[in-house]
């Protein structure tokens, strides 16, 4: 089905609130102040709680998430509604396929567990844009979440005792990881930590929600970014270290809290499931498709929008991925001259190529110094990459692409072609052959596709993509956009490929890179049974401009 034009989504959730309560009205809940506990039907009850977010997760896994979480012991899941993965248009409303959010209550509901729903509109949960909808930024003078300054919590629940003596003790979020972002080591909580945590918690009684119990993954483009004196953006892995991994295996951290739990409330009798299959496969040698200017055609065919300066991807309603920007030199620059934009204007990372031939890149808060030459004429192209939008903080209107016109030496560029660019759809196409023959470039050079088909001999299994001696880029798996890598960076090497995308045994699956820097002398990738999650690459990385040590410990970002 394709998406529908409904109500507003307010709304539809108030509907879904309003349905959940008619199935449930032979049920009571309430909050027995007297004596600081809840009661479920009457009787005393607390939750044992755990985090998962259907949006990380392939709809053909939720049931088996769903119930390893109950065999842990838990009796509830803990989720968010990012309104931006539903209205992905004003006014335009997706809740099909793997937003398909009645399934995943029912399938909450067959596993035996209630439902802590949070819907928004403003989740955080390291999601593109915090949940909010890129398009609000179409309204350039917007400003986002300003509507309450208060977040000093020690204020806040001084607050809440003025008006609430009593009442059960709940912790919404008890972390048992930490998330990742590029260039940083991969965040780990130890087992003793958390389950200590945990059992002084349900010694004093409270409910407990565990963040996360399941973390996903960010396919596509979803990623959200903190900013703190730098730019960071979350990595595709969303593992979070927690006691389900990444690929819905249970961990030790997962039977330690299954014990725990037992000491104070009944846990399902039997075994979990072990873990899944896995499987190995390569080194597949990749081939060139092409260099991403030879498919200009087929990526933007409705043609590039003109303006004197530089728009951004808002402007042109691009939410997401890549945006190519073009110009002429005006006159013959003979010298290697600077190239740069000013104000920190690039937003987030800028490829750049002259007449089709690549010549470095610039970053949001890295002093880059890119130095260019050119003839009257030459063709300036700048290929835009949005990162993952702004996920915590207030007012966080990150819009994306060239926020300031770029400079060659003392000349400011003008006169700018945008080419919005489609690449997903390309991508599911599976290349125009007709254009393959004759886009060969005779050395790649910047943003390249490169490609090659599988067959899987035997029943297969889960699998983790590794990119040996690849830099950073954009991979599809039979036209499914499994994320971004980045292994000259690191932390994370691999990219978790569930057994589902792929096509049973005797078909070919096809995989897509788009490689937006420099390929190794080798193309080759290969599947591995095991995840890489931790191997930075360049461990003294300077991320920005301040003196700040990038060692120095981070401050939580919150959900």
């Amino acid at each position: 089905m394709a998406p529908q034009k409904l109500l507003c989504l307010p709304s539809l959730l108030l509907l879904l609130l309003m349905r959940l309560l008619r199935q449930a009205d032979t049920r009571s809940f309430v909050v027995d102040r007297d004596h600081d506990r809840f009661l479920l039907d009457g009787a005393p009850f607390r939750y044992a709680s755990g985090s998962l977010h259907y949006f990380r997760v392939p709809r053909v896994l939720w049931a088996d998430r769903l119930f390893k979480m109950r065999m842990s012991g838990l009796n509830a899941v803990q989720f968010y509604v990012p309104w931006n993965y539903h209205e992905p248009e004003p006014g335009v409303y997706n809740f099909n396929a793997n937003r398909d959010l009645f399934a995943f209550l029912k399938e909450a509901t067959l596993a035996n567990l209630l439902v802590i729903l949070r819907p928004g509109p403003y989740i955080c949960a390291e999601w593109e844009m915090g949940g909010l909808p890129a398009w609000l930024l179409r309204k350039p003078k917007i400003h986002l979440r300003t509507s309450d300054p208060a977040d000093n919590m020690t204020k806040i629940f001084a607050l809440l005792r003025k008006y609430e003596p009593r009442g059960p003790l709940v912790n919404s979020e008890y972390y048992t990881g930490w998330l990742d972002y590029w260039g940083q080591n991969h965040s780990t909580r130890s087992v003793p930590a958390v389950t200590k945590g945990l059992e002084n918690m349900l010694k004093l009684g409270a409910s407990v929600n565990m963040y996360m119990f399941h973390g996903g993954t960010n396919f596509g483009y979803w990623n959200g970014a903190d900013e703190k004196g730098r730019f960071l953006p979350i990595t595709t892995s969303y593992d979070y270290d927690a006691p389900i991994s990444e690929a819905g295996d249970p961990t030790p951290k997962l039977f330690a809290i299954r014990n725990v739990i037992s000491k104070f409330q009944e846990v399902p009798l039997g075994p979990l499931p072990p873990p899944s299959p896995k499987m190995m496969l390569g080194p597949l040698s990749l081939h060139l498709d092409g260099n991403l200017l030879a498919f200009l055609d087929f990526l933007c065919p409705q043609g590039p929008i003109h303006s004197i300066l530089p728009m951004t991807f808002e402007a042109v309603n691009q939410d997401h991925g890549y945006m190519l920007y073009r110009t002429y030199l005006t006159h013959t620059v003979s010298e290697p001259t600077q190239f740069w934009v000013p104000n920190n204007g690039v937003h987030d990372r800028a490829y750049v190529m002259v007449d089709g031939v690549f010549q470095g890149v610039l970053e949001r808060n890295m002093k880059h110094n890119l130095f260019l030459t050119g003839k009257k004429g030459a063709k300036l192209d700048v290929l835009l990459e949005n990162m993952g939008r702004l996920s915590f903080g207030s007012n966080s209107s990150d819009f994306k692409g060239l926020l300031e016109p770029p400079i060659l030496g003392q000349t400011v560029l003008t006169q700018w072609l945008m080419f919005p660019l489609k690449v997903d759809n390309l991508v599911k196409r599976w290349f125009p052959n007709q254009l393959l023959k004759s886009s060969h470039p005779q050395t790649p050079s910047g943003p390249t596709f490169y490609s090659t088909t599988f067959p899987i001999l035997d029943s297969g299994g889960d699998t983790f993509l590794f990119l040996p001696g690849w830099t950073k880029g954009q991979v599809w798996i039979n036209g499914f956009n499994l994320g971004r890598y980045w292994t000259k960076r690191g932390p994370q090497q691999t990219l978790y490929v569930p057994r589902p995308l792929l096509f049973p045994r005797g078909a070919l699956n096809k995989i897509t890179l788009l490689e937006l820097e420099n390929v190794p002398l080798q193309p080759q990738i290969q599947f591995l049974d095991r995840p890489i999650l931790n191997s930075t690459m360049h461990k003294t990385y300077i991320y920005s401009l301040s003196a700040e040590s990038a060692s120095e410990p981070m401050e939580l970002s919150g959900h």
